[in-house]
């Protein structure tokens, strides 16, 4: 391990408090083709899964008519047009300015639209410091495969072993032990209680989520791990 490894942040739900935004996103979408009555518990099913790959899942579930492409337009379009609300943790903003001040090479894997990531981090003033972006539209496949961890890295031209990813839901701490890097794992507390099976790969879980999140103590670990 590097004495100065890149960290690869996940975006929603990681970074940013995007979750009940991209909730309602998909409750206006799937409302828009006939289906009412999308619940928070129903979006929690798909934290962590790339977008695409929850339209696909929802389309196969209530017999949706339309191409996925175009119901990626439809909840971008939504998702966009909350997205200036988004906030980012404050024990996160901490740890990105500090680690962006230390000299570590940053980015963003998110299995989100490019111009999501881009208007989230726009919204938070993140955008200075993590200008090296992956989105689900770079790569094939979505979390749990690692190929948005592993595009990241070569972005950031540096060994996967070299990285430390930052994730809050179990199909990104998977991604990460399949592209060979560290993890630090938030679950996400907006949902139902994680299933720490899930998060048993990662090198340090903040059991508690965001509110446990302690910048100072995983900027310990990364450097002494």
């Amino acid at each position: 391990m590097s004495s100065m490894p890149a960290v690869i942040f996940d975006l929603d739900g990681t970074l940013v408090d995007s979750e009940p935004l991209y909730y309602e996103a998909g409750r206006r979408t799937l409302e828009r083709y006939g289906v009412t009555g999308f619940t928070w518990e129903e979006h929690c099913q798909f934290i962590g899964i790339g977008t695409r790959e929850t339209l696909e899942a929802l389309r196969d579930r209530y017999g949706i008519d339309a191409p996925v492409e175009e119901l990626l337009a439809v909840k971008n379009g939504h998702y966009l047009e909350l997205a200036a609300a988004t906030e980012v943790f404050p024990a996160m903003r901490a740890f990105v300015e500090r680690l962006s001040a230390a000299g570590h090479p940053l980015a963003v894997a998110s299995g989100s639209s490019r111009s999501a990531i881009e208007s989230a981090l726009k919204a938070t003033g993140l955008d200075a410091l993590l200008s090296v972006r992956v989105s689900a539209e770079d790569v094939g496949r979505g979390k749990p495969e690692p190929d948005v961890f592993l595009a990241a890295a070569r972005l950031l031209a540096v060994d996967p072993a070299d990285c430390v990813v930052v994730e809050d839901a179990g199909p990104g701490v998977e991604a990460a032990r399949r592209a060979g890097m560290r993890c630090i794992a938030v679950p996400y507390a907006g949902g139902p209680a994680p299933d720490t099976d899930a998060f048993a790969s990662a090198g340090m879980v903040f059991p508690g989520g965001q509110p446990e999140f302690d910048a100072q103590r995983a900027y310990e670990w990364l450097h002494t791990a």
